[in-house]
């Protein structure tokens, strides 16, 4: 080997990055740009108040502990209050659905009873079930506040063995849940967005290095019509794309041993509580906003890595906050105004809504996420055939 050759191709290298500047800010800028925001995220995250909506049963033990529990609701320490109290299970799961409370506490009619008997009496919590993170903390949050509520409410010389114990139910999914079932609709809506972006982008920049846009730009084609070509040719790869993506989410194919191979499956079986057809509906609005935003973005590279470089720049900032790792309402004020301006924000509420609750094209909050994923679809075509210029290659 010679030195000198080696260290002439490295020096090309080097100089090429020096030239490209937004390499080099690809290389030093974003990665403390988003190692800064996922830090803001995760440090700031605000620790929400659980309203606790109680069913009381036993009216007579069950008042004691409601004014016990408003007792505690009143230090802002304890960071519970008080949603309101109905008398059946069924009227407060209706109360969770409609977002009036977090969770709701079950005060069984045979209370009295049981600690009679000298037996440990159980309580019911019933929580969502849709966020296993933000649920496991406000049920340790109610956890700690019925442990200090049965030392204050058990009598003199009572025994350990009479502090209530808890169970868990859950509104929505099943308390034994997994974190693929939960984040089934975060993936169907983000890798979805990624890899379609990713597509269209470096397709569309190969169109322009080619010459075949400098071409159309000749004839009396406009501009219009070539954003709206190109989003209806790369629109319909989008479309199969999120078809294969959710058959694969939603199923599952077991394959037998094959030789020494063990036996496997292919596709994660998540199931959906929704019309899978509404599921894909999202997803696929979502992925056309995907195509014209990759068009609109690559009107600005003039490689395909400076097409990649806008991934940390897009992407990234737009799965640390959409829900990726921690609940829209629980960011910093100033990132949760942002995050209300992500497509990838109203993809995952909607999948999530459909996917893990059962919603229809009757709930508000769907309406409201295809309403806006189609506005910001339309806007991106609007954007894209107004930056399209003539360029030769």
């Amino acid at each position: 080997m010679n030195a000198s050759r080696i260290l002439a191709i490295a020096r090309r290298i080097a100089q090429g990055f020096r030239r490209d500047e937004r390499t080099l800010g690809l290389m030093f800028v974003v990665p403390l740009v988003v190692t800064s925001l996922l830090g803001w995220v995760l440090r700031d995250t605000k620790d929400t108040t659980v309203r606790i909506e109680i069913v009381n049963s036993d009216q007579v033990v069950g008042a004691r502990i409601v004014s016990a529990l408003s007792g505690l609701a009143g230090d802002p320490a304890n960071g519970i209050v008080i949603a309101g109290t109905v008398a059946t299970k069924g009227e407060a799961i209706d109360q969770i659905k409609a977002g009036n409370a977090d969770l709701a506490l079950v005060i069984p009619t045979d209370l009295v009873a049981t600690v009679t008997a000298g037996q440990r009496p159980t309580l019911t919590v019933i929580t969502e079930g849709t966020e296993p993170g933000a649920e496991a903390s406000q049920f340790g949050k109610l956890q700690k506040a019925v442990a200090t509520l049965a030392g204050s409410l058990a009598p003199p010389g009572s025994t350990p063995a009479l502090i209530p114990q808890i169970t868990h139910e859950t509104v929505y999914l099943s308390p034994g849940a997994d974190q693929v079932d939960v984040l089934a609709p975060i993936f169907l809506g983000f890798f979805g967005y990624f890899f379609v972006f990713l597509l269209t982008g470096i397709s569309f920049l190969r169109e322009r290095i080619g010459g075949t846009l400098e071409r159309l730009l000749a004839t009396p084609v406009t501009r219009t019509e070539i954003v709206f070509g190109y989003s209806l040719g790369f629109g319909a790869f989008a479309t199969i794309q999120v078809i294969v993506l959710t058959l694969f989410i939603l199923n599952s194919i077991s394959v037998p041993a094959i030789g020494p191979l063990p036996p496997f499956s292919i596709g994660l079986g998540v199931g959906s509580a929704g019309s899978p057809v509404l599921a894909f509906l999202i997803a696929l609005l979502l992925s056309i906003g995907a195509v014209n935003l990759g068009i609109f973005l690559s009107t600005f590279a003039r490689t395909e890595l400076q097409v990649i470089q806008f991934i940390p720049l897009v992407i990234v900032p737009q799965g640390l906050l959409g829900g990726l790792l921690t609940p829209v309402n629980q960011l910093p004020d100033a990132l949760n105004v942002i995050a209300h301006v992500l497509p990838l924000t109203y993809a995952i509420e909607g999948l999530r809504e459909v996917m893990l609750k059962g919603a229809d094209l009757s709930s508000r909050v769907v309406q409201t996420d295809i309403l806006v994923l189609a506005g910001i679809a339309i806007f991106f075509i609007v954007l894209a055939s107004t930056t399209i210029k003539r360029e030769v290659a």
